[in-house]
């Protein structure tokens, strides 16, 4: 989730909301753009109307249009000379009409204003203030949330907040031990991240041989069965390139996830009401390489990751992926701030494979 599309949204709406409102005000030319072309469409029937009468006049003399053009008017019988004339003033009126309304056509950006500001303006609130749509480009979140997934986010779960400035205008609530939240990556804002509240404010984390605990009370955490599916599991790592100078093709792919899920071990956790899954794999500890780690909690070293604390500052959060060994997480950079946050994840409501597939609705259900 690496761009805001906010940053497009949020401007176009409040342009063509200025020139929508400009127009009303000032310009007018949107209203005038309407009433010249109901004048022209009323001017038109008329003249196909009249027209029609002529036509029929001419034949109950047998005349044609030619012989308008070489009789003498005074030599035509009175009804055609006069339905001849009305046709004539008719079709002046409709021409004049035809020339107003090209005169008066508005200009494009006002036509747009009016087509698109009040789609958009609809669009920004339910984005900004209701609920957002994501896609899961990662593994970070597996079993929970695979690569691909599209999911919609609670914006106003822990505060309304004002597009762009992110300043909390309404508070709302706040996270929940479990919450599976969204927001703004501390080390680049701009992107946006996704992963499961651990520690909420003055809260002290702890880890000690695959056991975590919050406030020295242990996190229920029980060994499961759990068969993931083959299709997602392929999907685990991308195709193309892995690191510099290493590329992937699908098939590699494919083989790598396979073989990282043929090690890999599920538990599930219980935090308050929520209970989810999280994955380890049996020969790694990623904790043991994570610099934030490294600096707050120096015994991650020395006992290779399998042994760490920190307490959570007030004012953030300590957040976590549910693929504990393949996640870059707050272990890697640190806190969340409370105005990074940007929603809580509700749904998953598509998903959609790599590469030119078709989206899946089978995975579609609230979110653990």
């Amino acid at each position: 989730m690496d761009f805001d599309f906010n940053l497009i949204l949020v401007p176009l709406t409040i342009g063509l909301g200025l020139i929508w409102l400009l127009d009303k005000i000032w310009f007018k030319q949107h209203g005038g753009y309407k009433k010249s072309t109901q004048e022209f469409a009323v001017a038109k029937a008329n003249l196909e109307r009249q027209e029609a009468k002529l036509v029929a006049e001419l034949n109950q003399h047998n005349l044609t249009y030619t012989d308008l053009n070489y009789l003498n008017k005074d030599d035509l019988p009175t009804e055609v000379r006069q339905t001849y004339q009305e046709y004539l003033e008719t079709k002046s009126y409709a021409n004049i009409a035809s020339t107003k309304t090209v005169n008066s056509k508005e200009n494009t950006l006002i036509r747009w204003a009016y087509d698109f500001f009040p789609v958009l303006a609809v669009v920004l609130i339910v984005r900004s203030f209701l609920v957002e749509p994501f896609n899961i480009p990662s593994s970070s979140m597996v079993p929970t949330l695979y690569t691909g997934d599209f999911i919609a986010v609670n914006k106003y779960a822990y505060g309304v907040r004002l597009p762009l400035t992110y300043n909390k205008v309404l508070d709302t609530g706040e996270p929940e031990h479990g919450d599976v939240a969204v927001f703004r990556y501390p080390e680049n804002p701009s992107i946006y991240y996704i992963k499961r509240v651990i520690g909420l404010p003055g809260d002290t984390v702890s880890y000690s041989q695959g056991q975590l605990t919050i406030n020295e009370v242990p996190v229920d955490t029980k060994p499961v069965n759990f068969a993931a599916d083959n299709e997602l599991t392929t999907q685990l790592y991308p195709a193309g390139q892995l690191v510099p100078g290493q590329m992937l093709t699908a098939a590699e792919a494919a083989q790598m996830g396979q073989e990282e899920e043929a090690q890999a071990q599920y538990f599930q956790e219980t935090q308050g009401d929520n209970k989810h899954l999280v994955r380890y794999l049996a020969d790694m500890n990623s904790s043991q390489y994570a610099p934030f780690l490294q600096q707050e909690a120096p015994e991650v070293l020395s006992s290779a990751g399998t042994e760490w604390q920190v307490t959570v500052p007030s004012g953030q959060y300590f957040v976590m992926g549910d693929n504990r060994d393949r996640s870059a997480d707050g272990r890697f950079w640190g806190f969340v701030p409370d105005e990074n946050l940007a929603g809580k994840a509700v749904y998953i409501w598509m998903h959609k494979p790599p590469g030119l597939n078709l989206p899946t609705f089978a995975r579609n259900g609230a979110i653990n």
